[in-house]
């Protein structure tokens, strides 16, 4: 098994090492970084596993290093590493927004670096995450990464680094589109009677409904919302109304807007 160290114990950190203690990775083979000595506590009594205040001596003998930190604050967290990286461990960055360009610039271009995508319900092993590798990894690495991803959910690789800001408009901001949905759909439901509890509890079991029928489904979207609405009835004046309104264009944009604010930011470290 490969030793595998986080930098950051944050709160991303913590519910993947849930997730991979949960999935058969060993506690001595997982070891965190964390500067604040009460976080550290705090994950050792939650997980059982070591952590340390020094990144410099917690990666020395990795074989692959998680940066979890706020991609603020990654430039002053990585550089400092690259003394301490020189046995070529696998580096694997979940901020958004630095390309593997400034993380080269910072530790080094000889090592590989994994991009990773995840989103936040992977808090609850439901999330999504999308994987960009910037060198070829064997089949033991590749298989490692992927069960640190797919111990919380679902993972996926894609194959230029540009996807993974397309990874970011579709999956890593995508929550926040559903949670918003859910906002508005509470809401309306309420004004048309419903008290809130029931209002809340009949759009998320819809929500949860809808998704897992999409999943064990061989269907697209568009054959299973038509399975929904019937000719003349309530779905067909409701989805008439969203396409009169061009939903389609709506997401469009925004998601659009997303993946232009993502580029903008990977740019912004490239300088």
């Amino acid at each position: 098994m490969s030793k595998v160290v986080f930098i950051g114990g944050g709160n991303m950190a913590s519910c993947l090492i849930g997730g991979m203690l949960a999935n058969g990775f060993s506690n001595a083979d997982i070891l965190v970084s964390e500067p604040n000595a009460e976080s550290r506590q705090r994950i050792e009594a939650t997980h059982g596993i070591s952590t340390t205040g020094d990144n410099g001596a917690a990666v020395s003998a990795a074989d692959i290093v998680v940066l979890a930190v706020k991609p603020q604050v990654m430039g002053a967290v990585a550089a400092p590493l690259a003394d301490s990286l020189t046995h070529n461990p696998i580096v694997v960055s979940i901020a958004a927004g630095i390309p593997v360009s400034a993380l080269e610039n910072w530790m080094g271009d000889a090592l590989t670096i994994v991009r990773a995508m995840p989103n936040t319900p992977a808090m609850v092993q439901a999330g999504a995450t999308g994987l960009f590798a910037s060198k070829a990894l064997n089949a033991n690495q590749q298989s490692t990464i992927e069960g640190i991803f797919n111990a919380v959910g679902y993972a996926c690789w894609v194959n230029k680094e540009a996807d993974i800001d397309a990874v970011t408009a579709v999956s890593g901001s995508g929550p926040a589109y559903f949670f918003l949905v859910y906002e508005a759909m509470q809401k309306v439901g309420e004004e048309l009677g419903l008290d809130t509890e029931t209002s809340a509890q009949l759009t998320l079991n819809t929500a949860l409904g809808a998704a897992k029928l999409a999943l064990h489904s061989d269907q697209k979207p568009e054959v299973l919302r038509k399975q929904v609405t019937s000719p003349g009835g309530t779905t067909q004046a409701a989805i008439e109304s969203f396409q009169a309104q061009d939903i389609e264009n709506v997401f469009r944009t925004a998601m659009s807007s997303a993946l232009n604010r993502a580029q903008e930011m990977s740019d912004d470290f490239s300088k």
